[in-house]
């Protein structure tokens, strides 16, 4: 689920999955609001309806939206709690060590990049 890692070989779909989690993270989605249809996500993005689709069940199977036949696709009540968990267990396990290894390798102190600006 992590929302913020680029990365030119990952599919499509995943791609248009990782946009829309950070939009659910960052409240452009909030919990209960009614996300854009297939149609109208794929217009937006350029994309393949059926590439919003695959996008839009990911999210489904994970319980994280819920469809409403007929009406729409809704996020869920602690579906942005539950994305930003995900993603940040995923950032501290498949993104910090090389971080904190490059940080190492040039003397950073994790403390001072606090006062970097």
């Amino acid at each position: 689920m992590n929302a913020n890692r680029p990365s030119p070989n990952r599919p499509v779909y995943l791609k248009l999955r990782d946009q829309i989690a950070a939009a659910i993270i960052d409240g452009e989605y909030a919990e209960g609001a009614m996300l854009p249809s297939v149609r109208a996500l794929a217009a937006e993005q350029g994309a393949n309806p059926l590439t919003v689709a695959k996008a839009y069940q990911q999210f489904q199977n994970d319980g994280l939206v819920e469809v409403q036949r007929g009406v729409g696709m809704y996020v869920v009540r602690g579906a942005a709690e539950r994305l930003r968990a995900a993603d940040r267990e995923a950032f501290l396990r498949e993104e910090w060590p090389e971080i904190r290894a490059r940080m190492e390798r040039l003397g950073l102190n994790p403390a001072d990049m606090m006062l970097a600006d």
